[in-house]
């Protein structure tokens, strides 16, 4: 067994074991209440103090933007007059997290709009940040790090990560809350992150157990509606809280996944597979051109140069161990021992997989990235 193939049966067994030694998760984990969530916040503005890689002058609309923002201060200046490569139109976006309260500060990332070579060193000056509705919930401003650099002359240049896109850490300060959905509510909803009617009904019974009576019911897989008991009634912070801490054992789809560019398979720990015979071979054609020149005699009449075109093909079919029976294996550690058993690469594996899938062997999903 090669030192790949070892390692992917220590990453099984690892995935084997895991479900065991990790009982339960809690319900904050796998599922959020209703209302509770992240907003979009999107804003325009201008980013100053570039070194030269500023957006150039046939991008139209930074020039407009510092024009209308010296008209504004007081200062009068036609627009032709503005030949300026310190600047650059940028989108600025962030998320504003729920229950965020005003002066609370969040992370903005800032990309270039038009055609600047780098944003490194450059001050994003005050924008507004809009929510979906239009409404203004957030104010940005401040220093971008890029974590980047870029040099060049005329001949050669040279770069480092992404010069055109960078971070204003706690550069956003929140100017408008949003409205508390949990208060005086006699319902609540649970949405799963993951939407399973197992894992749903799992939930809806440890709440039933913990608060010993028929207070949550499964509507469908994707939610689970409370009701607030009395004893909590005006106090639903109080409630969301105890209903957050409880230990819940999510269920887990038999899936395998494929991930061809990189030769990574992740496979679950459901997943079964029938008893199947397995029989695989590498084909390798190689194809090299030799080509040969023909020239004439020194001071020959009439002669001309010819170019002669030699090909060599080269084919190598692997001689295989033949048919190779795969048991149907009771848990993840015997279908890993039955597919390392066979002796192929992680590549090789993945086309093994997906033969195995369209035979019909493979109990679960097979998902390729």
């Amino acid at each position: 067994m090669g030192v790949t193939m070892k390692r992917i049966f220590f990453i099984a067994v690892v995935l084997m074991l895991l479900p065991y030694t990790v009982q339960a998760t809690r319900i904050k984990d796998i599922a959020s209440f209703d209302g509770v969530r992240d907003n979009q916040l999107i804003g325009y503005g201008l980013v100053v103090g570039l070194n030269g890689s500023g957006d150039s002058d046939q991008t139209k609309f930074p020039v407009q933007t510092l024009t209308n923002l010296l008209e504004r201060s007081g200062v009068s200046i036609r627009r032709t007059d503005i030949t300026v490569k310190n600047i650059a139109a940028v989108m600025v976006t962030a998320t504003l997290p729920p229950l965020a309260k005003q002066g609370t500060r969040l992370d903005v990332l800032v990309s270039s709009m038009g055609d600047a070579k780098s944003l490194a060193g450059g001050t994003l000056l005050m924008t507004p940040l809009k929510g979906g509705d239009g409404q203004i919930y957030a104010v940005a401003q401040g220093a971008i790090s890029t974590s980047s650099f870029s040099y060049g002359g005329q001949a050669a240049s040279t770069q480092k990560n992404h010069p055109t896109a960078g971070r204003v850490p706690e550069g956003a300060l929140v100017e408008r809350e949003l409205p508390y959905v949990l208060s005086n509510r006699s319902q609540l909803r649970l949405n799963l992150h993951r939407p399973d009617f197992t894992t749903a009904s799992r939930i809806a019974s440890v709440i039933n157990g913990r608060f010993q009576g028929s207070i949550a019911t499964c509507k469908d897989p994707g939610s689970v509606v409370l009701s607030v008991p009395d004893k909590y009634q005006g106090n639903t912070v109080e409630f969301a809280a105890a209903l957050e801490s409880l230990q819940v054992q999510p269920d887990m789809p038999a899936k395998v996944v494929l991930n061809e560019r990189t030769g990574t398979i992740v496979i679950g720990n459901d997943i079964r597979i029938s008893t199947i015979a397995v029989a695989h071979g590498n084909l390798t054609l190689t194809i090299k051109e030799t080509p040969k020149v023909s020239q004439p005699e020194p001071f020959s009449r009439g002669g001309e140069t010819v170019v002669v075109p030699r090909t060599t093909v080269k084919v190598n079919e692997e001689k295989g161990n033949g048919l190779f029976i795969v048991k149907e294996g009771a848990n993840i550690g015997d279908v890993v021992k039955a597919l390392n058993a066979i002796g192929v690469t992680p590549r090789d594996l993945i086309g093994i997989m997906q033969a195995i899938k369209a035979a019909g062997a493979l109990q679960g999903e097979l998902e390729i990235i």
